[in-house]
């Protein structure tokens, strides 16, 4: 097949195109420039660079035509401004599941699809075609599998899609990468969202948003016990950052309006009940199943809840999982599952 590979400087997109190669295809591999100005300057590191070096030493090893391609544009558009208009909402948002969505199979898609036979990536998934139909399916290492972030595909996407290392696990493609000596073969595993770099999360808002003080309020007295410098900075759910002595403390919940923040030290009490949540834009990867008993994922990892699935009205559902999820947040994804096949997605609401 004639294959764009988007590769980015990692072992496992570099694993990716030389499994292509082997296998006789022509490849030509594509590295996105998506970094963003404004927070290189801020950082004052260019972390892209490290990345590129890597991307053209394994370009160069394997005799692979590069291209590299602005994406910064559709990556503001379609990305950061979904990020920040989520953050300012109090939600949080998914960037790496927007960025699959929107760019990788996205605007690349657009410009580039109908010049190749398959787009391919480094993740951890696999596809399969019944008839006219793509499915999706998770990787054998549940830890590295990454179909959660791809959950968000549609069909026209799915069928273009090839993941060559998706039936892989993470030591086996590490060993892969030694026995054919890829540049990049010890290369650690890059960690963090996909547009950030080294970039802290928590330097990103602030770069943007700013700070707003408010108050830390303990939930179940209504106490102010100390100030924040912007409740954009919190997550229900979360326990690093607060800065308050004589915890644990938790986030329990936040007020945009008030800019407060809720903790409490009573968090995973049986009176604070987290097993229901409401999704909304319940989008079907291989056509509609309306079931009532699905694996989810509230978040990428190995973990999946056996939970059943009320649905209600436009593209809206209840969840109600068997068992508590003390992280539960609107704005994340919960990604429904039927054994290993990743079926649907919506946002909690």
């Amino acid at each position: 097949m004639n294959i764009a590979m988007l590769i980015s400087g990692g072992v496992d997109s570099s694993v990716a195109l030389h499994k292509l190669v082997q296998q006789g295809h022509s490849v030509t591999a594509f590295y996105l420039k998506i970094w963003l100005e404004d927070e290189l300057a801020f950082l004052g590191t260019c972390p892209w660079q490290e990345d590129l070096a890597y991307v053209r030493a394994v370009c160069e090893k394997l005799a692979v035509k590069l291209e590299v391609v602005s994406f910064q544009k559709q990556y503001w558009d379609r990305v950061v401004s979904y990020t920040l208009s989520e953050i300012k909402k109090g939600r949080t948002p998914n960037p790496d599941i927007m960025c699959n969505q929107q760019v990788k199979f996205g605007a690349f898609y657009e410009l580039f699809a109908d010049q190749f036979d398959a787009i391919a990536t480094g993740h951890y998934a696999q596809t399969y075609t019944l008839g006219d139909v793509a499915y999706l399916h998770q990787s054998p290492d549940p830890v590295k599998d990454q179909t959660y972030f791809l959950a968000r595909l549609c069909q026209q996407q799915l069928k273009k899609a090839l993941f060559p290392i998706g039936n892989m696990t993470k030591s086996e493609l590490r060993e892969y990468a030694h026995r054919v000596d890829l540049p990049n073969k010890a290369r650690k595993d890059s960690q963090g969202i996909c547009f950030l770099g080294k970039l802290k999360f928590s330097e990103f808002v602030q770069f943007h948003l700013g700070e707003h003080p408010g108050d830390l309020i303990e939930f179940e007295s209504g106490s102010i016990l100390g100030k924040h410098k912007g409740a954009w900075f919190f997550t229900v759910g979360q326990r690093q950052g607060i800065g308050l002595a004589g915890g644990p403390w938790y986030v329990v919940s936040k007020d945009l309006k008030t800019h407060a923040v809720y903790i409490s030290k009573k968090y995973y009490e049986p009176d604070k009940r987290r097993d229901t949540c409401e999704i909304e834009d319940l989008s079907w990867i291989s056509g509609e199943n309306r079931q009532q008993n699905f694996l989810v994922k509230l978040r990428h990892g190995p973990k999946m809840i056996p939970a059943t699935i009320n649905y209600l009205f436009a593209n809206r559902a209840q969840i109600v999982l068997s068992e508590q999820d003390q992280g539960i947040a609107a704005g994340q994804f919960a990604v429904l599952y039927e054994g290993d096949r990743c079926v649907a997605s919506g946002i909690i609401s």
